[in-house]
């Protein structure tokens, strides 16, 4: 082939003449990646409802103690955090498609475990299993779906990320409504099985493809997500660069990483992961009525808002949404203190329910006419926990900050 054959002059990924691509392949493709977010979300709520069942469980079946409840819900935290390390080694060297298969592995793996769990030893190692898998999906799936979308649809196709998350943890409590915690887990493997057959049929992210010198493989990989190979820009080059920690002695650099940082661990320190880890529980120490359908009210807020603060982000702006945020939560987790002060008398922990008793079916009498601001104060946490999330995301990629626990941490 000659230097004068236009195939061959013209970049790959470089801005074309003609129209713009309209390839429905991306949209599949995409759709694959996100199971992923899903997996993940459904791993994040299934402690909800399988908590409350595992400890009224009886024998032979594995029982909760108190202790081993609140290590139930959060050792998923621990797994996802080397995950996210294990996913930031895997998605330059496997690849984005292969990290995006081995993933799935420990997916299905965790819930068969649990699944099958004759002791408690077996619950938290399934539950180690989903973690690992959440640490790499979140990190692995956010890339490969900016990389396959052309521009015209990136924004839509990378919003729905962190809104699959959420309908993840939606069907964890619209199942656990109706599934006890072994077939809630059969479902869990639902999910990441059809991530991996759908993954098999779809091609590798084309930048990752070209950093690889597989060219060819590349231009292949986008005729099948668009159709053509009209639309990319090369990668500029440096842009693969590895991070020095000489580099924050800069002010330009240690500056907004330290903003960044304080961003995540404030956020982080609200307690979201709490309350989606024990919903269900802390409603039953709320005395509410009907703890499920309470759970499943949250989650159905938390979805509507995810999709309202990525329609409004663009035009509110990122700070100021940060702050409504934030006085939304302090102003509702302040409503819910309250609560269980008026109804018990007495300070409550989340982490460590007592619900080894039985619960009564009725509020108690102080609690009459107040039941509502339990569900009430939540929901209003919950609205305003996915504005500062999408905010704080959008506040990360503002200040070219790239941490793999940015979506492993943040429900």
């Amino acid at each position: 082939m000659t230097p004068e054959d236009p195939e061959e002059t013209q970049p790959l990924l470089g801005p074309p003449g003609g129209s713009a691509p309209r390839g429905r392949r991306v949209f599949l493709a995409a759709f694959a990646a996100a199971l992923g977010p899903l997996s993940f979300g459904f791993a994040l709520g299934y402690s909800s409802p399988a908590i409350p069942s595992l400890q009224r469980a009886a024998p032979p079946a594995p029982h909760l103690d108190d202790a081993a409840a609140s290590w139930f819900g959060a050792i998923v935290t621990l797994g996802a955090a080397a995950g996210g390390v294990l996913g930031g080694w895997l998605v330059d060297r496997a690849g984005r498609k292969l990290s995006l298969l081995l993933c799935s592995v420990p997916f299905v793996a965790g819930f068969a475990v649990i699944t099958a769990a004759q002791d408690v030893w077996m619950l938290l190692g399934g539950r180690l299993l989903t973690g690992l898998a959440c640490g790499v999906a979140s990190l692995v799936a956010p890339v490969y779906i900016s990389e396959i979308a052309y521009p015209a649809v990136r924004g839509l196709l990378g919003s729905c990320v962190q809104l699959m998350v959420v309908v993840g943890i939606l069907l964890a409590y619209l199942a656990g409504w109706v599934l006890e915690w072994r077939w809630l887990a059969v479902l869990g493997c639902a999910p990441p099985s059809l991530m991996l057959l759908l993954m098999c049929v779809m091609p590798d992210t084309p930048r990752f493809l070209l950093t690889q010198h597989r060219r060819q493989e590349a231009m292949a990989a986008l005729r099948f997500l668009w159709g053509s190979e009209q639309g990319w820009e090369d990668p500029p080059i440096g842009a693969e660069q590895s991070f020095h920690p000489a580099l924050l002695r800069q002010p330009g650099i240690y500056k907004p990483f330290i903003i960044g940082i304080s961003l995540m661990a404030f956020q982080q320190l609200s307690g979201v992961n709490a309350v989606m880890f024990y919903a269900e529980t802390i409603f039953e120490e709320a005395k509410f009525k009907d703890s499920s359908l309470a759970s499943v009210v949250v989650g159905v807020i938390q979805v509507l808002f995810t999709a309202v603060a990525a329609l409004i982000m663009d035009r509110a702006g990122r700070r100021l949404l940060l702050v409504s945020s934030g006085v939304a939560m302090v102003f509702s987790t302040s409503a819910f203190g309250t609560y269980f002060k008026l109804t018990q008398g007495g300070p409550g922990n989340s982490s460590h329910m007592a619900l080894s008793a039985p619960v009564s079916a009725e509020p108690v009498d102080a609690s009459v006419g107040l039941a509502w601001l339990a569900v009430g104060s939540m929901c209003l946490f919950i609205a305003g926990g996915p504005q500062a999330l999408r905010s704080l995301l959008a506040c990360l990629r503002f200040l070219h900050l790239q941490c793999p626990f940015h979506l492993v941490l943040c429900p």
